[in-house]
């Protein structure tokens, strides 16, 4: 039997969002509107929805950590023989999708990945805990898995193989930088006409344009 849906609707009232009031700099924007997350207590500020598309031509969205922005790009982590390292390398071509319910916003950004230096992917690695430096040597992510005790089992392989010794950020793991082409700002109102604020990247900057809703 079909679960009916229809009935469950939300109206949008807390804010608005005009040209005039956005950043000139997206990055800006972005920064100002993430920080008022933080301010609001989300459950996890730092979830971001990841879409990437296989060589294939078939797309793929997981929830990742985001654990840097600025200028330069937006950051993860991630195993590189993963299914979005995958994508990512035969399309370096992705989108984030930020949701913040606490506010009623929403951030769409497109762009283009690129991993990080080595440096920089050890330097994040070597601040990890150390369960979470076990786990990333132990997973092969997005591998088929036979059941729990086998991963559970490398966890202890890797545990008993660097005891009493700095765990080293593996080759096979690292960051990835998504370098934004595009921003959309969307902003919850009253009844569906919500407001949506567009960055599109030109020659001399970025362009403001609001889009309908």
């Amino acid at each position: 039997m079909e679960t009916n849906l229809a009935e469950l609707r939300r109206d949008y009232t807390m804010r608005e969002l005009s040209e005039d009031s956005v950043a000139a700099d997206p990055f800006v924007q972005f920064a100002n509107w993430f920080e008022e997350y933080l301010n609001s207590s989300p459950p996890e500020p730092s979830a971001v929805t990841v879409s990437t598309v296989s060589r294939e031509g078939a797309p793929s969205s997981r929830v990742v950590l985001l654990k840097g922005f600025g200028p330069n790009g937006f950051v993860f982590f991630t195993n590189y023989e993963s299914r979005k390292a995958r994508d990512l390398s035969a399309n370096s071509q992705a989108a984030l999708h930020f949701f913040w319910p606490e506010l009623e916003r929403q951030v769409h950004i497109t762009g283009i990945a690129a991993k990080t230096s080595r440096e920089e992917s050890e330097s994040y690695f070597a601040s990890r805990p150390e369960a979470s430096k076990l786990g990333a040597w132990a997973s092969k992510q997005s591998e088929r898995l036979s059941d729990r005790k086998e991963l559970e089992d490398r966890v202890e392989e890797i545990r008993s193989r660097f005891a009493g010794a700095d765990i080293p950020c593996p080759p096979f793991w690292g960051g990835i930088r998504i370098v934004p082409t595009g921003f959309e700002f969307w902003q919850g109102r009253p009844s569906r006409l919500h407001d949506r604020i567009s960055y599109e990247l030109e020659t001399d900057g970025w362009k403001i344009v609001r889009l309908y809703p």
